[in-house]
């Protein structure tokens, strides 16, 4: 044993990635229907290893830590500068409210309570499950005019007063928002949610697992006997039947195949493949003529596109408007806003950064990727040059400072990585032909990053954790429990009486606003419904801006 500890002592790399086995290995232990997640898992792997009393180079968590918050900022950039935009107006002050809240009841707390700045930073990340802060508020203390050993304290006391509250910060908030909440309101959130529902597209949304049998669009084949049709071009022929949308995909013409364009002359006995939706595909068939069987007709390839929405002149513009334009031939499949897809309806307004996965037949979607922005390619490699000189430039941009009330003010290099990465995202958005991050990279960033840079906090507090929960007392839990609620009160009490928001968007907006991802989940199943992911979006991307800087905003309060 004496000998793997001092192995260990010599490497610390190894250190490092026996923390992310054990740390992700308890992340994924599951207590009936609640886990601790792979954050505060790899949090106590590094308190558990730490004990051998091994010593790992600030620079190295650092580094993981400014791509963590870089890739945060990329991830929520469109979507953080849409939500200063009047039409999110709404969400954004309540965001405002919630986060300020958050601020105020973390200081008085620990005022009242006499805690250090460490303990006072690691209680606002742990009651508000933003991890962030533990890196901002290390950040402030180590520029603090102290001693070394008083910052080695306090930076210490950040991650044992996280471990401690994090808990209540999830389980008990997931609960809140889910259970209790809304019988605060007084409401049936899966009714609420139907009603929303119904309001929206006029259908009721279905429980998981649960399919319905129509299919909104259909394809069929007709012969063309009718008087009319013959001579008209497909273009006037599908503008034929105002408020129907339909069209015509292929021509057999005797024995050749035509593809279709908006010109495309029908004549008498052509037989025409239509895509309609079902409730119109009868009405359109009629003006045709005889339906016929015609495997060969109907059988071509579907294309499958994401599409990032770049177009300024359809930012703002709704489903219909955007199908009205450019939809001819294409569906769309999926909506997804600051990575969380979203539900739609014809009237859900589009902007710019949304992704849209669209089919139809190649043509067709290539054409309608190229008027909506810009298909993003199938590629795995990572724009690095964008990555690194956004970072060295956030990292420039944080170490700039202001004083307010005395009180000095920064949002330190790491700070700055993350408002680079907003900023870049944002850039992406709009000129998405650069600075290409795939999935799996971003996720290498977030996740992979944080867990490594808490993973490396948990090694350096790991002889002195057991000593810190002990000082703390159990007390911490509870004030834990005020600073993670009455924020969530005020922002239920001014949302629903003063803003009169829908309570299903409401409750999106606190979990949005707490960057409570399990809370939106929870959420979605209590509700039956991915509503509540409506008023996520902004308030996630504002609300992680927000409380990574109190990180430094609280340190200063308390010294």
């Amino acid at each position: 044993m004496t000998n793997l500890v001092a192995i260990f002592r010599q490497y610390p790399e190894l250190a490092i990635f026996l923390t992310l086995a054990l740390g992700f290995f308890i992340g994924r232990l599951r207590f009936g229907n609640f886990s601790l997640g792979t954050v505060v898992g790899t949090l106590l792997a590094g308190v558990i290893i730490g004990q051998m009393e091994i010593i790992v180079s600030p620079t190295v968590k650092t580094v993981f830590f400014n791509l963590f918050l870089f890739a945060t900022g990329y991830k929520v950039g469109p979507q953080f500068f849409r939500g200063l935009k009047k039409d999110a107006l709404p969400q954004l002050l309540l965001t405002v409210i919630i986060c300020v809240s958050s601020l105020i009841t973390a200081v008085v707390a620990a005022k009242i309570m006499k805690y250090d700045a460490g303990t006072a930073a690691g209680m606002l990340a742990g009651a508000f499950t933003e991890s962030t802060v533990i890196g901002t508020a290390g950040d402030a203390i180590n520029r603090l005019p102290i001693s070394e050993a008083e910052k080695l304290r306090l930076v210490n006391n950040i991650p044992v007063a996280y471990a401690v509250t994090y808990l209540v910060g999830t389980t008990f908030l997931v609960w809140f928002l889910s259970f209790l909440m809304p019988r605060l309101m007084r409401i049936d959130l899966r009714a609420e949610s139907k009603k929303l529902g119904v309001e929206m597209s006029g259908k009721e949304e279905l429980e998981p697992g649960i399919l319905s049998s129509y299919r909104e669009w259909d394809l069929r084949a007709f012969q063309v006997t009718q008087p009319g049709i013959a001579g008209q071009t497909a273009g006037q022929f599908e503008a034929s039947l105002p408020g129907v949308r339909f069209f015509v995909e292929r021509i057999r013409r005797g024995d050749e195949l035509l593809d279709t364009e908006a010109d495309t002359v029908l004549r008498e006995g052509d037989i025409l493949a239509v895509t309609a939706r079902r409730n119109a595909i009868l009405e359109v068939g009629a003006k045709i003529g005889p339906e016929v069987e015609d495997r060969g007709l109907l059988e071509f390839h579907l294309a499958n596109l994401d599409v990032v929405l770049t177009n300024k002149a359809l930012v703002g513009a709704t489903l219909l408007e955007l199908a009205e334009r450019h939809g001819r031939g294409v569906a769309l499949v999926k909506l997804v806003r600051a990575g969380q897809e979203i539900p739609f309806v014809a009237g859900t307004q589009v902007f710019r950064g949304d992704l849209l996965q669209i089919t139809g037949e190649r043509r067709n979607v290539e054409r309608a990727a190229q008027a909506i922005g810009y298909a993003d390619p199938v590629s795995e490699a990572t724009d690095m040059v964008f990555v690194g000189v956004g970072i060295v430039l956030g990292g420039l941009v944080g170490l700039l400072s202001v004083t307010i009330g005395g009180v000095l003010i920064t949002l330190t290099a790491s700070g700055g990585a993350l408002v680079m990465g907003l900023v870049f995202g944002w850039l992406r958005s709009i000129r998405p032909t650069f600075g290409r991050i795939p999935e799996a990279a971003l996720w290498v960033f977030d996740t992979v990053g944080l867990c490594t840079f808490i993973g490396i906090v948990g090694l350096g507090a790991g002889p002195t954790f057991v000593a810190g929960v002990k000082q703390t007392g159990i007390g911490l839990v509870f004030v834990a429990i005020i600073v993670a609620v009455v924020p969530h009160i005020i922002g239920l009490l001014v949302g629903r009486y003063v803003l009169r928001m829908n309570p299903v968007i409401l409750l999106g907006v606190c979990t949005g606003a707490g960057t409570l991802t399990a809370g939106l989940k929870a959420l979605q199943d209590e509700s039956q419904s991915k509503l509540p992911v409506l008023g996520y979006t902004v308030p996630y991307a504002v609300g992680n801006i927000l409380l990574t800087a109190w990180g430094p905003v609280i340190v200063a309060f308390m010294t």
